[in-house]
């Protein structure tokens, strides 16, 4: 089997910057290994997607560098921003972008015409490539990331422990759900945010103001960011995972609460809604709302909080979700496909 060269962003295994992206990228290096591929990884170094001129000229270097006809996958934070560089070895190179979080420009309109084929994350994703983009349909592919199993979580009779797992920055709501959640003092509650503090130094300040401003400093907790066994104890001790992002292209925390029975209050944007999905005969494991709409956010955390049958039907339709997730080897499987058809274009 041909050397597979990978392509990543240079903070893939920094634990300081977990991200659903890293991963995923993570995941599918030791899957694909497992499942036979030499894989090479390259990491590039770099403020992605605002990488420096010097960052540039080092990524083209290192696909100059690679032997002619060789298969790359390239991270889509890196892909997306150097048309020039993927232009400049589409002919030679077998290039596979891999795409996250679609950028919706020109640069990645013409970074993507460059690659022998692209990979979505969802299939949302994928529909949005499409919908931008004059990209041949049959040479845009999904893999829907997977899911670890877990033990379920045994869940509070209140339900009064909610969690949120995301890096704290604007994309992510934290500063929507802080306000609903102002406005439901007078229920019982407390919130875990685990993940990362430094992407956006000034939103995390101006976060905290509001939290002293509302006097919730002994309800909300900034955890940082957690991993291993930090955050499975934090999944374990969750009633209510809460994701109140302003935009998401999947949301692979939705899957890592359902994988433990845990139901989600999510913003009703991109695939978030795929990623919840459904069951029968009991629907939604959880709720949707509006994104940026803390009115509506605090009107769910109410219905949540106050209602132990919708609780224990949101809880069991999460039990059934929990069922149905996909695992790992599957994604793997998808990339396999797209590669080996990149192989053959």
């Amino acid at each position: 089997m041909s050397t597979l060269h990978v392509i990543l962003p240079g903070d893939i295994d920094d634990p300081a910057s977990p991200s659903g992206g890293n991963g995923y990228d993570r995941r599918i290096c030791t899957g694909l290994t497992a499942a036979g591929w030499p894989v090479r990884e390259h990491s590039v170094p770099g403020g992605w997607p605002q990488p420096s001129a010097a960052e540039r000229a080092a990524l083209a270097g290192l696909l100059a560098g690679l032997p002619d006809d060789a298969l790359v996958l390239i991270d889509g934070l890196v892909a997306s921003v150097v048309p020039e560089a993927l232009a400049a070895h589409a002919r030679r190179l077998r290039l596979v972008a891999l795409v996250h979080l679609p950028r919706d420009d020109d640069t990645e309109a013409r970074a993507l015409a460059a690659a022998t084929a692209v990979i979505a994350t969802s299939d949302w994703t994928r529909d949005q490539l499409l919908r931008r983009y004059a990209l041949p349909a049959g040479r845009v592919h999904v893999a829907a990331p997977g899911v670890d199993p877990a033990s379920p979580a045994s869940g509070s009779p209140a339900g009064s422990a909610l969690l949120c797992v995301a890096a704290v920055a604007t994309h992510k709501g934290h500063d929507v759900l802080v306000e609903a959640l102002a406005a439901v003092t007078d229920r019982r509650w407390t919130l875990t945010c685990a993940g990362p503090l430094h992407r956006e130094p000034a939103f995390v300040d101006r976060l905290g103001e509001r939290i002293a401003a509302h006097r919730l400093g002994d309800r909300v907790r900034l955890a940082g960011p957690l991993a291993g066994d930090r955050l499975a104890a934090a999944y374990a001790a969750a009633d209510l995972l809460v994701h109140p992002s302003r935009g998401e292209t999947y949301g692979m925390v939705v899957t890592e609460a359902l994988a433990r029975g845990i139901p989600v209050l999510a913003s009703a944007v991109g695939g978030l809604p795929d990623a919840l999905g459904r069951t029968a005969p009991d629907g939604r494991p959880g709720l949707l709302v509006p994104p940026g709409d803390p009115e509506a956010l605090a009107a769910a955390l109410r219905r949540w909080l106050d209602d132990p049958g919708l609780r224990e039907r949101l809880r069991r339709a999460a039990r059934g979700r929990r069922a149905t997730l996909q695992d790992w080897t599957t994604t793997t499987d998808r990339i396999t496909t797209a590669l080996k058809e990149a192989m053959a274009a």
